[in-house]
């Protein structure tokens, strides 16, 4: 029988219980379903090293990197479940000022045999392995490098080596109950910052 928890209680198993309990709410869909749910926020910054361009054309052709910088930046994240499958899906939508909406589009899949790993995948295979935790409310993501889906393969990709190291959370915000901050780095081991974003988020009714 196909397990229908929400995916980061299965991920997580009991440190779900752990988690922030707006964290909680805004991850319950069950595989396997049409679930949706919207959350709405805006990015303080949006930033990446000047040098980092030089990757946009690549990051554009897998749909893996925001291409622009800014401040203030309002910004919606669906998450979807299918009847189909238990993957959960991502669609971020950055609006720029003077551009049109920008998708930054994923899906995850929850690796039972590495227990709480997750890969998150963008266009043509390639994909982010990620050791997911609950640390004092908050849920953390920790980069255990990079793979390309090739059929029945995972093939090992170094692409740690021109990206660094990705660090994501989502930490409740202890001044509103609806509320939650989010960021993320690509922080290299000698080149400092590639890519970060971080922002505000509001869980509204569903």
């Amino acid at each position: 029988m196909s397990d229908i928890r929400p995916v980061f209680q299965q991920v997580l198993g009991p440190a779900w219980e752990r988690l922030g309990e707006v964290i909680r709410r805004h991850y319950t869909m069950a595989p396997f379903s049409n679930a949706h749910v919207c959350v709405r926020g805006t990015m303080d910054e949006v930033h990446h090293a000047p040098w980092a361009r030089l990757l946009m054309p690549i990051g554009r052709l897998f749909g893996a990197l925001v291409p622009y910088t800014g401040t203030g930046v309002p910004i919606d994240v669906h998450y979807r479940c299918r009847p189909d499958d238990a993957l959960l899906y991502w669609d971020r939508v950055f609006r720029f000022e003077g551009r049109a909406p920008f998708h930054f589009r994923s899906h995850m899949a929850h690796v039972a045999e590495r227990g709480s790993e997750v890969v998150e995948y963008v266009r043509f295979g390639i994909g982010m392995r990620l050791a997911v935790s609950a640390e004092e409310g908050a849920l953390v993501f920790r980069d255990k490098g990079y793979i390309w889906r090739l059929g029945k393969l995972r093939l090992p990709l170094p692409l740690g080596l021109l990206l660094g190291t990705a660090y994501v959370e989502e930490r409740p915000d202890p001044a509103d109950a609806d509320g939650f901050t989010m960021k993320m780095v690509l922080r290299h081991r000698w080149f400092g910052d590639v890519f970060r974003y971080s922002g505000r988020f509001r869980l509204g009714p569903q």
